[in-house]
């Protein structure tokens, strides 16, 4: 088993082990006085992983309850956490009661958003079964839904009491998911690990999924400890995120997924940068060989007076600017305000 300590205002461990999944109810009980649980998922995974989860919680005389969500982007809304309540509210949850999320992103977000927000906070586990959420949202402790307006633009700040990664769960992912997380696992060699990307280049993080998984974790839990709520230094986590985040609103939330919008967006910024001489040549190109050799989308349709109005609308702004992330290199990564007027003008460049 490999523990990832995250020390943040409400410190918690993320352990990573194969076959975790029958254990959490030891988890459970050792991290909390709940008596109820209730396990959230979707009805991708459900139907995979709910029994692993559910059996052992109520061998240990757990009362369990279940909220099961249609699965994808298009469920992650308020209409969806209000069903949430009342799930909540008909099981008499109470303050010392636990929710777990079992899920890839789109689950961990509502199920964290749910806990922060029902009973003004109740503690939750992470299970994540996705590559994207086991490398990157079920850590950190960011939850929320999505408006029309934009992606992710309600939600709190939650941290869980631990996160559970079962690295077997991803056997059962279809293709697309595995292309999906590789996304966001390309990101963090980009913005903190040049040797991180290089071994990306020369092996294949299939078979090395569990290096991959815990490198990604580590990067992660120092940028968050050392900036929870995102004030400077965490902002660099949303490289590619601003454009990617226009690119999924354009598409309606279908045809396109986080992971795959995201390695457009950090390939459009890229080349921004080098055509303003903030990033080194060649960046872009290598970031496009990358994307490319783990079978991520490395274009989009879309036009730059498109992408700059979608993302204006981006949670990232501030004022009448907003905060891009640009790379001086591979694995040196800063960020740069620009004034939301010049943001067509600054990509398209």
């Amino acid at each position: 088993m490999k523990t990832v300590h995250v020390s943040t205002g409400k410190p918690y461990d993320i352990y990573i082990e194969r076959g975790i999944l029958s254990g959490c109810a030891d988890y459970a009980k050792k991290l909390s006085s709940a008596q109820r649980v209730t396990v959230i998922s979707d009805t991708n995974v459900a139907p995979l992983y709910l029994d692993k989860v559910t059996a052992p919680l109520e061998n240990a005389r757990f009362s369990v309850n279940t909220f099961v969500f249609e699965a994808g982007e298009k469920s992650k809304h308020l209409g969806t956490i209000s069903e949430i309540y009342r799930s909540l509210a008909d099981f008499g949850m109470t303050r010392k009661d636990i929710i777990i999320a079992l899920g890839g992103g789109v689950c961990g977000d509502m199920a964290g958003f749910a806990a922060a927000s029902f009973l003004r906070g109740i503690d939750f586990i992470q299970i994540p079964t996705s590559l994207l959420a086991q490398v990157d949202s079920s850590v950190g402790g960011k939850t929320g839904v999505d408006l029309p307006q934009g992606k992710n633009l309600v939600g709190a700040f939650h941290q869980p009491i631990a996160v559970l990664i079962d690295p077997d769960t991803l056997g059962t992912l279809p293709d697309e998911f595995v292309i999906d997380g590789m996304g966001e696992v390309i990101k963090y060699g980009c913005i903190k690990d040049r040797e991180f990307f290089e071994f990306l280049e020369a092996q294949n993080a299939e078979e090395n999924i569990e290096k991959v998984i815990e490198t990604c974790v580590k990067i992660k839990r120092d940028v968050v400890s050392r900036d929870e709520r995102e004030k400077g230094e965490r902002m660099l986590l949303n490289f590619g995120h601003t454009l990617g985040h226009g690119i999924e609103k354009l598409s309606g939330f279908t045809g396109i997924t986080h992971g795959m919008a995201v390695a457009v967006g950090m390939i459009l910024i890229a080349k921004a940068g080098e055509a303003r001489g903030e990033t080194e040549k060649g960046t872009a190109d290598k970031i496009i060989g990358l994307c490319e050799k783990y079978g991520l989308p490395t274009q989009t349709d879309y036009s730059f007076s498109q992408l700059a109005a979608s993302a204006k609308g981006d949670k990232k702004s501030a004022g009448d600017g907003i905060n891009l992330v640009l790379l001086r290199k591979i694995g040196e990564s800063f960020t740069k305000k620009v004034a939301q007027s010049d943001l067509e003008k600054f990509i398209t460049a």
